[in-house]
Parts: structure tokens; sequence; C-alpha cells
């Protein structure tokens, strides 16, 4: 893979393909939209703000006028709005977990769980197994998770998700590591179930995107706006690494696909490792347990 340098120019033709992209209207999800869009897929824009979510897909059509998209409401900071998203739902073929928030105020989601790993885990984890069931067998179904190099840094009391002390960066952490978690258990849980469906993990490395700008505030903003400008690659490239995990014909699963960089803060993908906690087995599993009780939603097409 290092070797080739692989680009969204090799993204094989995406006809006849529906691909779920959360997130879709700005930053990583935007760029992943937009590329598979233009080799042919159907997209199904998952946005927070339908008004947002239409300006993006006008953008989009702008220069690609063919491009099949459909904008639809999700909030993945309420259950009932993934709820309802996955209901609109009828087959698709690949579903891309890309959005997320990063290092906000402390908050809720809608059911009153800690905002950053309610939205970048539960959400996800809910409308993953919504959806699980209605991914095309024969398609090449995928499932692939975006997570953060942050979930080295990342931390898991599955006790207490949520309590004590609040820390913006800390949270994030945890509820990138927990994606990681997830990705690899369903992976592992995939096999075992002789599913077709691949699960893949993915992270962009240090990409410029409005996450720095929408979730901190105060002077980590003016850090992050910094850092930026100066030291961050383009979300074009940051999103290789989602658009190689959606597309890539030899993508398997369990991979975890990041930047080949040094440091894996930029670059072409390639396959990196996670952290030794993202590969804990009994982790991720008590993690599952714990994250069907806070969803309610258990994986029925995995029994």
């Amino acid at each position: 893979m290092n070797a080739t340098r692989w680009t969204a120019d090799q993204i094989p033709a995406q006809h006849g393909r529906t691909v779920i992209v959360t997130g879709a209207n700005s930053g990583l999800g935007y760029v992943t939209a937009r590329e598979l869009a233009r080799h042919g897929a159907h997209v199904i824009m998952g946005v927070r703000n339908p008004a947002a979510g239409q300006a993006a897909a006008a953008r989009i059509r702008q220069d690609h006028p063919a491009a099949q998209l459909d904008v639809r409401q999700l909030d993945l900071a309420d259950l009932t709005s993934v709820r309802g998203f996955a209901e609109s739902i009828g087959e698709a073929d690949v579903l891309v977990n890309n959005a997320g928030v990063m290092m906000c105020p402390k908050g809720e989601t809608a059911q009153g769980f800690e905002r950053q790993f309610g939205t970048n885990h539960l959400g996800h984890f809910a409308l993953t197994g919504l959806l699980l069931g209605k991914l095309r067998p024969g398609r090449d179904p995928r499932v692939v998770t975006v997570s953060s190099d942050l979930h080295k840094r990342g931390r898991i009391d599955v006790g207490n998700l949520g309590g004590g002390s609040y820390s913006r960066v800390g949270a994030y952490c945890q509820s990138k590591l927990a994606n990681v978690l997830f990705a690899l258990e369903l992976d592992r849980r995939l096999r075992a179930a002789g599913s077709p469906v691949r699960s893949l993990v993915t992270h962009p490395g240090y990409s410029d995107t409005n996450l720095q700008s929408s979730g901190p505030t105060g002077l980590m903003n003016l850090v992050l706006k910094v850092t930026n400008r100066y030291m961050a690659q383009p979300a074009e490239m940051g999103a290789l690494t989602q658009l190689y995990a959606a597309a890539a014909p030899e993508a398997a699963g369990g991979q975890f696909i990041g930047p080949d960089g040094r440091g894996e803060k930029r670059g072409y993908p390639a396959i990196v490792h996670p952290a030794p906690l993202g590969t804990d087995a009994a982790l991720a599993r008590k993690l599952w347990t714990v994250s069907e009780e806070m969803t309610g939603v258990t994986y029925a097409a995995l029994v």
C-alpha cells in the first residue's frame, strides 16, 4: 500500500453501491461523500443540520452534476434520532462512522450520557447495530469507524463512564479508544458469525477540519487554529484512510488504517497498529455489553 501511495483517484467504480456517511456536510465526511459520489456511489449524507447538508450536497453537484446524494437528518447525540435515521434506510453497502465532536465543554446527550462518549461512540454503536442487518451481502459490505491517533492516550473505566471530574481531552481520548475497541470487536463477532461484512477502523492523522474550531474553546481553540494552519494536512489527505477502508478491494476486516508519515500525523493510507488497550479483547467485550445496556441496541444480525 505504501509503495503505491494510494489516492482517491484509485477508488474503483462505485456504481450500484449505497454508502452512508455520518457527518458528511464538512471536513473528512464531506470529502468522503464527495469522492465516493464522484466514483458513482449513491451517498446518503447523515447530518445534524439538514440546511448545512443540502448546502454541502449543492457544492458537490457543482463539480459533479451526476452525483447521487441523499441528505438525511441524523443527530448522534440523540438515540431517538439515530433510530429514526436507521428506520429510513432500506439497504446499503457501506457505513462510514465519521461524525464526532472534539474536546468540547462538559455536556450531555439527549439521553444524559457524557457528550463526547455519547456522540462519538454510543451514537455510532447504536447506528451500526440498527443498520447491520441492512448491509447487502454480495456488494462488499463494510463498516468503517473513524477514530483518532489520540486513542493512544485513552483510558476506559466501564464501570464509571462519564463519571468523576471532566477533562475535555481525556473524554475525547476515551471516546476514540472506544471507537477502536468497538471496531475490532465488531470484526471478531462478524468473523465468528460467518458474516461477509468487513469492519475496519481508521484515523486521519493530524488533519485540518472544523472539529478543532467547533469543539474546543478559549486558549485551546487558539492553539489549535495555529497548529491547524502550520502543521495539519488538508482534509483531502486525511480522508484518504477512510476512503481506502471503504472502497479499496484489498482492504481487510480488522485492519487499522492510518497515515504512513512520521508519527502517523500525515501521509498516505497504510496499515498501522492500535495502542495495546485497543486490542484488549476482554475490555472490548465489557464495553460492548455496557454499550448495549446504555443504548438499548443489541446486534440481532449477529445472533
